[in-house]
């Protein structure tokens, strides 16, 4: 199974950079990066709620479970 991070299906939506979103919740743009691209291993709930909150959304809006064959696939 796989988690599939939309984070940047969300920046698109606000028409925000990296950079920004990034200073907005107080993290460097480098570990925004390893987030969205969905190589981190681990996500602190203070973050998702400041991801939350700066991009007016849910976390669902920002993450989702699809099974291995689909995520096989989405590579």
């Amino acid at each position: 199974m796989a988690i599939i991070i939309d984070i940047d299906v969300m920046l698109a939506r606000h028409k925000m950079g990296v950079g920004e979103l990034a200073q907005r919740i107080g993290i460097t743009p480098a570990n925004l990066a390893v987030l969205k691209n969905g190589r981190a291993k681990a996500v602190r709930f203070t973050t998702l709620e400041a991801l939350c909150q700066a991009l007016d959304c849910q976390p669902g809006d920002l993450m989702r479970w699809v099974p291995d064959e689909e995520a096989e696939a989405l590579d």
